[in-house]
């Protein structure tokens, strides 16, 4: 799609308009992990640091993953922009929350399982609400 070209309101938006989010997101959050990975020791700042450069990572490194399958899987109402982020942003915080309850040893893969079905189920309410909504 050029840069003329006005979005098709039908279709979600292309793998290629979220590239700049990304590569912003995936770039801070990767470098910002390896620098508190490799610079800082386990006090309580870092660590909260190393929480936050994680899901700025992961979300940025999901979004075109996100919009190559919204654009593979197309669904109605079409989604938003907002949405793909929202999307990539869900399996962003997903990641981390898996880290936090394996430093307190408490992950099990029944527990992994349970957050991450827990998430789809909001993701999927959310989307049944969009769709819901009345447009004259």
């Amino acid at each position: 799609m050029g840069a003329t070209e006005a979005m098709d309101p039908d279709q979600s938006p292309s793998v290629r308009s979220v590239l700049p989010a990304a590569f912003f997101l995936g770039l801070t959050g990767w470098l910002g992990l390896a620098a508190v990975l490799l610079f800082t020791l386990p006090n309580i700042g870092p660590r909260w640091l190393f929480f936050f450069t994680g899901v700025l990572a992961i979300t940025g490194s999901m979004l075109p993953v996100v919009a190559f399958l919204n654009r593979r899987f197309p669904s109605t109402p079409t989604p938003t922009p907002g949405v793909i982020v929202r999307q990539a942003t869900w399996m962003g915080l997903y990641f981390p929350t898996l880290a936090w309850l394996q430093i307190g040893r408490v992950l099990t893969p029944a527990l992994a399982l349970l957050l991450a079905v827990g998430l789809i189920l909001i993701e999927w309410l959310l989307r049944l609400r969009e769709k819901s909504q009345w447009k004259p």
